[in-house]
């Protein structure tokens, strides 16, 4: 199965050299990449948050294999879709999904099906593989889209995806596509962002959870980066580190109604 780019032109730039272009403007030339377990990567359009992203990808080391989660914006398709097994188009070329790992992850994880539905219009995960391509162009891949949840499965889906990792064999990076709070004024959005950064910064996914809904923290990801917490933890995760945070009003100058944008790694 080939799943066709559904956002390049609009979140993106959608030719191949443009898109070259805009990634080497984003990604910080002196890098020092280091190995990291698991990240928190916005996902708005590159002009926005693409700086950010930038500034995190060019703090880790991108192995050959990532695990992409990302939330599911429009609730097509299965609760927990994992995407088939084929290949995914950008304007920097094909990437293909990881076979072995696709089937570890079912093998291991609980509520996950196969499913293209959820995944054929969502842009959460789409946006953040030219980043991986341009920085591993022999990068393959799983992409989980992930409706809503309660914290008791979304820990039982991190500890089956750390499962499916072990046995996997290999550095695995887990990306957790994630924009902050949504259209607050950039000072309310600082002090609500404040709040779900401590607790993610803490490895605290229970926390993150609570903290978002009991607040009215409209973190669109806060479901995929709590499975990512949950993960990194099992895989030996101790320390995070926020790389950089801003809002859509740092690029427009209007900061009255802004999205935020963080950029976590775990490690």
């Amino acid at each position: 199965m080939q799943r066709q780019p559904a956002v390049a032109g609009q979140f993106y730039p959608g030719e191949q050299q443009k898109l070259r272009s805009a990634l080497s403007q984003l990604i910080p030339e002196n890098r020092a990449p280091q190995p990291v377990t698991g990240v928190i990567s916005p996902h708005a359009g590159y002009v926005y948050s693409g700086a950010i992203a930038g500034q995190l990808f060019s703090r880790c080391k991108i192995p050959g294999t990532v695990l992409i989660i990302g939330p599911n914006h429009r609730g097509a398709g299965a609760a927990a879709a994992l995407y088939p097994d084929g290949e995914w188009l950008t304007p920097l070329g094909a990437s293909a999904i990881n076979p072995r790992l696709n089937s570890l992850l079912l093998q291991h994880t609980p509520y996950l099906q196969t499913d293209s539905i959820a995944h054929s219009s969502e842009h959460s995960l789409e946006v953040q593989l030219p980043f991986l391509q341009y920085l591993r162009p022999d990068v393959t891949f799983s992409a989980l889209c992930i409706g809503r949840g309660d914290y008791s499965p979304l820990r039982d889906i991190g500890l089956g995806i750390a499962a499916a990792i072990r046995e996997f064999g290999a550095d695995v990076l887990i990306v957790a596509s994630s924009d902050m709070t949504h259209y607050e004024s950039a000072a309310a959005a600082r002090v609500k962002d404040e709040l779900a950064l401590e607790r993610a910064l803490a490895l605290d996914g229970k926390g993150l959870l609570e903290v978002c809904r009991s607040r009215g923290i409209s973190m669109c990801g806060v479901v995929p980066a709590t499975v990512m917490i949950e993960a990194a933890l099992a895989l030996g995760a101790t320390r995070a580190e926020l790389v950089a945070y801003g809002t859509s009003g740092d690029v427009t100058g209007d900061n009255r109604q802004v999205v935020g944008y963080a950029g976590l790694t775990v490690s």
